[in-house]
C-alpha cells in the first residue's frame, strides 16, 4: 500500500512591528519639540555665520578697517548741518555777568552739537556766586542757549575780606570793592550777620522814617543788632524783639526829635527801660551850664 504525505507548508517570514524602538521613539519625539526644529532651522545657521565672521575679525587688518569706516561714517552724520551749533545766547544775565559766562563756557563756534558737554556747562555756570540757577540747551535755531536766574542781592555784607553781596537767602552773591558802588543796598556788619538777615531788613523797613542817617547795622556778639547812624550815634537794640524797640524809637523821635539831639546811644536792650547817652561836648556843655548857674 502507497503511502500519501501532506505536502509541506510554506515557510512564513516574521512581521515586522511597524513601532519604532524605544530609543527611535525618543528621537523623534525629540526631533519633533519646536525649541529643536528652531534651532537647527536657524541657530545653526547663525553659529555658522559667527564664526566666520569672528574668523574674519580675528584679522587686525580687517578690524582696523571696521573702526575706520565706523569713526568716518559717525563724523559724517554729527557733522551734518542739523547738529552744528553756530553761536551763543544768554538769557537773564546782564552784560557784565554775560561776558564772564561766554568767557567760562569758552566754546568756538561751529561745533557739532555732540561735541558739547551740555551738563559740564550748566554745573560750571552754576559754582558762579552771582548765578542761583542755569540751564542749557541747543536750541531749534542752532544757537547754544544759557539761560541764568541770577541772585539778587539785598544787602552788603562787611567782613574782614571786604564786602560782600548776598541775596535775600544769606548766599554770597558777589563782591563789590567799595561801599559807594552799592549805595542802594543796606549795609550789615559782624559775625553772623548773613545768618538773620531777614530779621535786619524788617529792622531796616522800620527805620524808614531816618533812612538817610542810617549807616548800617552791626551784629553784637551774633544774638542782637546795634543800628548805627551818622553824627556818630548808635542805637543798641536788645536780643528780643528787636524790631519793636526800633519802632519805639521812631516814636520817640517822631513825637521828641529825640535823635536830633545831642545823643551818642539811645540803649533798648532793656525795653522797660530806655536808656539815653549824650555826646561828650553835650555832657559838658550841660555841666559848665550847672556850674555857671551855681556861681551867679
Amino acid at each position: 500500500m502507497r503511502t500519501m504525505t501532506a505536502p509541506a507548508r510554506p515557510r512564513t517570514r516574521p512581521v515586522r512591528d511597524p513601532a519604532p524602538s524605544k530609543w527611535g521613539y525618543r528621537w523623534q519625539r525629540w526631533m519633533l519639540t519646536p525649541g529643536v526644529r528652531t534651532g537647527l532651522r536657524v541657530g545653526v545657521p547663525l553659529l555658522v555665520v559667527g564664526l566666520m565672521v569672528t574668523a574674519w575679525a580675528a584679522n587686525d587688518t580687517n578690524r582696523a578697517m571696521i573702526v575706520a569706516q565706523y569713526t568716518q561714517a559717525k563724523a559724517a552724520i554729527q557733522h551734518r548741518p542739523a547738529f552744528m551749533v553756530t553761536g551763543l545766547a544768554i538769557t537773564g544775565a546782564d552784560e557784565e555777568l554775560a561776558d564772564v559766562v561766554t568767557e567760562l563756557v569758552s566754546v568756538v563756534f561751529p561745533v557739532s552739537s555732540f561735541d558739547l558737554d551740555l551738563e559740564a556747562m550748566r554745573k560750571k555756570v552754576a559754582e558762579m556766586p552771582a548765578v542761583k540757577d542755569v540751564f542749557v540747551r541747543v536750541g531749534d535755531g542752532g544757537a547754544l542757549e544759557i539761560g541764568i536766574t541770577p541772585r539778587q542781592p539785598v544787602a552788603l555784607w562787611r567782613t574782614a575780606a571786604g564786602l560782600r553781596l548776598i541775596d535775600a537767602d544769606g548766599v554770597f552773591a558777589g563782591d563789590v570793592a567799595q561801599r559807594a558802588e552799592r549805595r542802594d543796598l543796606p549795609l550789615i556788619a559782624g559775625d553772623g550777620a548773613e545768618d538773620d538777615l531777614t530779621e535786619a531788613l524788617a529792622l531796616f523797613r522800620t527805620a524808614a522814617p531816618v533812612a538817610e542817617r542810617v549807616r548800617g547795622l552791626v551784629r553784637i556778639g551774633e544774638r542782637r543788632w546795634d543800628m548805627v547812624l551818622d553824627r556818630g550815634q548808635r542805637i543798641m537794640l536788645p536780643t528780643e524783639k528787636p524790631t519793636v524797640a526800633l519802632d519805639r524809637v521812631m516814636q520817640m523821635e517822631a513825637t521828641q526829635d529825640l535823635l536830633a539831639r545831642d545823643v551818642s546811644v539811645v540803649d533798648m536792650r532793656n525795653p522797660g527801660r530806655p536808656t539815653v547817652r549824650l555826646q561828650h561836648d553835650a555832657v559838658a556843655a550841660t555841666r559848665n551850664a550847672g556850674a555857671t548857674g551855681a556861681n551867679n
